[in-house]
């Protein structure tokens, strides 16, 4: 098994390699050393320690961008230059707060949903109704009736955080195995110990999904959300940088908000392992 790990790590690295090596050699300039240097005159007056280019901007300008902004995630020089460190922790904020409130709804009503086949069919045309609506859709209604940018915000990630929880939390329930059920019924055991001790811990790992499903929704949202409220966080920054015409540093965001998705997932993936090892 270790074996079979160092070589997909080896062709991960290889395929890094080669696409670096693409892309350098896609990038670069048909340009005179007159334009070169005149772009690079232009940068340094902008003060972006890139240049703006009319092209595609190649590996090494990326490199420099991702090097000045590791040397000062925690900068604050204003509404519009604050370090990456904080931008993240504004976005993973938001989402934090989203998907927590996301969890206190759906997982009582994804409970009663799937104990309950009257409730069921009562809820499913809503559901089925609101599930497939865009969350940033909300986004003016959130606006308007809030009148804050950082709640809408919340309550966007709420709103794609809760039908995916929801739904998975209410099939693990109504899937768990009769027997088990029969043997609570049997020794009388009270409905909320039967929810924490019996249906709890057989949906757990339905339910683990849902959240890992939310919780990639969300971060995606998020994203969306901040360019269109603005003000702080990851997607604010990449929409900044953008209107700023400095391509690195959007490349260097894109970079940030692919790996912090990638240790979300990893988290709950983890989660999930450890619940179907104690099962």
């Amino acid at each position: 098994m270790k074996r079979e790990h160092w070589k997909s790590l080896l062709l991960s690295v290889l395929l890094l390699v080669f696409l670096v090596g693409a892309w350098f050699v896609a990038t670069q300039p048909k340009e005179s050393a007159q334009q070169a240097a005149a772009q690079d005159e232009y940068a340094a007056l902008m003060g972006k320690g890139a240049a703006r280019s009319g092209g595609f901007p190649p590996p090494q300008e990326v490199g420099k961008a991702i090097a000045a902004h590791l040397a000062a995630p925690f900068k604050d020089n204003g509404p519009n230059d604050k370090g990456i460190a904080i931008q993240l922790g504004h976005s993973l904020a938001r989402v934090g707060a989203g998907f927590l409130l996301a969890i206190l709804v759906a997982l009582p009503l994804g409970f009663a949903v799937g104990m309950s086949p009257l409730l069921h069919r009562a809820l499913d045309p809503f559901i089925q109704v609101l599930k497939p609506i865009s969350p940033l859709a909300w986004m003016p209604l959130a606006l308007y009736t809030i009148k804050d940018s950082d709640l809408s915000g919340i309550f966007v990630i709420f709103i794609c955080s809760l039908w995916p929880m929801l739904i998975n939390t209410a099939f693990g329930v109504a899937n768990v195995r009769r027997d088990w059920l029969n043997v609570a019924r049997t020794l009388e055991v009270r409905p909320l110990r039967k929810a924490l001790t019996v249906i709890l811990p057989a949906a757990a790992p339905t339910i683990l999904t849902g959240m890992r499903i939310s919780m990639g929704i969300a971060w995606l949202v998020i994203v969306a959300a901040e360019m269109l409220v603005g003000g702080t966080g990851v997607g604010y920054f990449v929409w900044n940088e953008w209107n700023n015409l400095a391509l690195p540093n959007v490349i260097f965001a894109i970079l940030v908000i692919g790996v912090v998705g990638m240790v979300l997932d990893r988290c709950f993936a983890g989660l999930q392992k450890l619940v179907s090892y104690t099962e």
